[in-house]
């Protein structure tokens, strides 16, 4: 349980959580409760943790706190995570289980499978399409809205990328997932698209494939193989970044340790929000210089070990987070500059930029992650 004195939100939800640890523990002993804090001090910690009747982690073990944050990729708090005796991960989303299953009937709360939820049917232009009849191909799913902003940018783009992979390729299929108001707001929307939905009725479908694959935020998009064995594959739970005209002969979108920080915050299934990254900024680059980089990027992440959590990312052009990103690490005094850095959200906000690096080669960058500097705090 991720929480602290400090936060409101944890201090409303913690209650209820004892009261429900209490009562499931009269029931079944085959769980446990422990308390992972992030109070500013340890005194915060010892009056928070005395309102609680769980295990808690020793408030002296901040390095082992943070590293369950980024395990389970904690970015806001009141959070509940539910692991099986196995370790493995069954549910981050526990929070709302305890919420709508007070009793604890349905604990551990597993999630359901994708064959599970999704419809027996879905639309076509108004038009019943049995889903059975999409198992041999790949199947994209597209979480948007119309009232989304950054949903209208993408959405032109995505059925430019639709149509182009449709001329030369027959075993894909793409299915709107709308996160509309209403109705007639998912009408109008859906108009504009070429391809399948889901039934704007199917709300239920609509929120449990959300919380299957973890979409936070929209515009996003899925990359599920074709059926084998009764079960489609996850290739990818976020392939916005990877939907690009240039990118069409990639397709599915199998996730990369790389990609270009103009186009996508995004890769290899994380993104900078959730995993360390490096980054080199060469906006003012020519084309060769660009290119080397990017070579050389490119060479370092897929030299990394299995299991790395590392991210990479070159960012040749002025556009998409690249801005902000100098913004964040105080790099507008030089714009136009190349800059390699590691940005280490996760860390509380952690960044690192690289000193006296006249030439991004893979030796550099490899350098660089072995003994990264002075770590300064995200402004």
């Amino acid at each position: 349980y991720f929480s602290a004195h400090w936060c409101p939100p944890c201090r409303g939800f913690t209650p209820s959580l004892i009261k429900f640890y209490d009562a499931l523990k009269e029931k079944r002993d085959d769980f446990e409760l422990v308390f992972v804090s992030s109070d500013r001090d340890e005194g915060a910690f010892d009056e928070y943790y005395g309102e609680m009747t769980c295990h808690a982690l020793p408030y002296a073990q901040r390095d082992l706190k943070t590293s369950l944050s980024k395990k389970f990729k904690v970015s806001g708090i009141p959070t509940l995570v539910v692991m099986g005796p196995d370790g493995s991960t069954i549910t981050t989303d526990a929070r709302s289980d305890v919420s709508s299953d007070p009793e604890g009937a349905k604990f551990p709360w597993k999630p359901p499978t994708f064959e599970e939820v999704f419809p027996a049917t879905v639309v076509n232009k108004g038009e019943k399409v049995e889903s059975s009849t999409l198992d041999d191909k790949y199947l994209m799913l597209y979480f948007s809205a119309h009232w989304c902003p950054p949903c209208k940018m993408f959405t032109p783009e995505l059925v430019k990328v639709y149509n182009k992979l449709k001329e030369t390729r027959s075993d894909l299929e793409l299915v709107f997932v709308s996160s509309d108001r209403e109705e007639t707001a998912f009408k109008e929307y859906y108009g504009e698209m070429p391809w399948m939905a889901l039934d704007f009725a199917d709300r239920d479908a609509k929120d449990a494939l959300s919380k299957i694959f973890d979409v936070s935020g929209i515009p996003s998009l899925v990359v599920l193989g074709p059926k084998a064995g009764g079960s489609r594959p996850v290739i990818t739970a976020s392939a916005r970044g990877s939907a690009s005209l240039d990118n069409v002969a990639d397709f599915p979108w199998h996730p990369k340790p790389y990609a270009e920080l103009s186009q996508t915050a995004e890769c290899n299934g994380s993104d900078i929000n959730d995993s360390p990254a490096i980054i080199v900024l060469c906006e003012a680059e020519d084309d060769d210089e660009q290119a080397s980089i990017k070579s050389a990027v490119q060479s370092v992440a897929l030299s990394q070990p299995a299991g790395s959590d590392v991210l990479f990312f070159y960012g040749t052009s002025d556009s998409g987070v690249v801005p902000r990103v100098r913004q964040l690490c105080n790099l507008d005094s030089s714009r136009g500059e190349t800059v390699m850095l590691k940005l280490d959200i996760p860390d509380n906000g952690g960044y690192y930029v690289a000193e006296g690096v006249k030439d991004v080669t893979a030796e550099a960058i490899e350098k660089f992650m072995k003994d990264s500097g002075e770590r300064k705090q995200l402004g």
